[in-house]
């Protein structure tokens, strides 16, 4: 979509939503519905009597959320989360703390921040693991965070948490991009930052970029994508755009690693069920995060709708989905391991699904039973 087509959020009218976002933010980025939907939100933490919550689990600690600017008129609100004004303030609560680039005492392994366009913000996180010989080449996995287009850094402590237990466990070289986030900054600005960030990491394939750990370390004959819910949407986007595109150097997508992807679409699916009010909120979401959007059958939110391009342009030789057991977004990801296998793709294809868990639960409980079974599962795909 060109930018000139981009409309500023305050030309939108203003959206009656059927649900408050609350319950969707919270069950995207803290809970996991083990063993129901979310309870009203005067909780703070997952119940710790339930015996489908794993035990290293701890209680969830809720921000503090001013009042409502009286000066300002506002436009949109899901709380605890976020808040927009008529003015084009938004007030994020959750999702956008910040932790510093570091070495793990625990793993070792190490990370840094890289800048990649200082003009619009886009960057990195690199996560290095500890290597027993320096000269040795890794597999490098460029990863796109979730928070439906508008929450969420790769600056995160969750996210750097996870990372820190991930890359010690697959021994790769991760980029974790940190791209512009919406509504400030609408759809598909997000597609336009990642692919900026590919594009860097692809410039060190000669050896020669402005990075030495990726110059030193990443084996570009194992070059992977992935990420997690609205982050997997971006690289199975991106990787539609190395097809058609290229990449402009001799360099392949070894993989495509999709975890809970945030597909939607008109029609139903058996999924949808599990918490109706939660895809109701999903539907709303994208009609926030992209103000010109068709609907939920825009080919960006549903690649399966007639029209999207052909999903066996897919530059990338296997792929791997992982969805969850209790997650409303699960029946989306089996649709997109179906439409893609019947498409003609001519590639290696895995499902896997984590029984009796919800969507993105391995950010929350990185050291459960199923999150480790998890992140074994990609970390043999990206070492295959």
């Amino acid at each position: 979509m060109p930018q000139n087509q981009i409309q500023p959020l305050l030309r939108r009218p203003r959206l009656v939503i059927l649900l408050p976002l609350l319950l969707f933010f919270l069950w995207f980025w803290t809970t996991s519905l083990f063993s129901s939907p979310p309870p009203p939100m005067a909780s703070s933490s997952l119940d710790s009597d339930s015996n489908t919550t794993p035990s290293n689990s701890s209680a969830m600690v809720l921000p503090v959320i001013p009042p409502a600017k009286a000066n300002e008129e506002l436009v949109y609100e899901s709380l605890p989360c976020i808040r927009i004004y008529k003015s084009g303030l938004v007030e994020r609560y959750f999702g956008s703390e910040f932790t510093p680039a570091s070495t793990d005492p625990t793993t070792g392994v190490t990370s840094k921040d890289v800048v990649i366009d200082s003009r619009i913000g886009v960057g990195a996180r690199l996560y290095l693991p500890k290597l027993s010989d320096e000269s040795k080449k890794i597999p490098i996995l460029v990863y796109y965070h979730g928070g439906g287009f508008c929450l969420g850094s790769a600056y995160n402590p969750t996210f750097h948490n996870y990372f820190n237990g991930f890359v010690a466990l697959s021994n790769v070289l991760v980029v974790s991009v940190e791209y512009r986030l919406a509504p400030e900054h609408p759809v598909p600005a997000q597609y336009e930052d990642s692919w900026l960030a590919l594009d860097w990491v692809v410039s060190h394939a000669d050896g020669a970029g402005q990075e030495p750990w990726i110059n030193k370390h990443a084996d570009f004959d194992r070059l992977y994508l992935g990420g997690e819910s609205a982050g997997a949407n971006i690289a199975h986007h991106i990787a539609m755009k190395v097809g058609s595109s290229g990449l402009g150097k001799p360099v392949k997508i070894n993989g495509l690693a999709m975890i809970h992807p945030y597909f939607l679409g008109s029609n139903k699916v058996e999924s949808d069920s599990i918490d109706p009010a939660a895809s109701e909120s999903l539907a709303s979401l994208w009609k926030v995060v992209n103000p010109t959007t068709t609907g939920i059958d825009d080919p960006f939110i549903n690649p399966f709708v007639a029209g999207a391009p052909k999903l066996d342009g897919l530059a990338s030789s296997r792929v791997l989905v992982c969805v969850a057991g209790k997650d409303t977004l699960r029946d989306r990801g089996k649709l997109y391991y179906n439409k893609l296998k019947e498409s003609g793709w001519n590639g290696e294809l895995e499902l896997r699904e984590a029984p009796g868990v919800g969507h993105t639960f391995h950010l929350l409980f990185p050291t459960s039973e199923e999150a480790v079974a998890q992140d074994r599962a990609i970390s043999a795909f990206l070492n295959y």
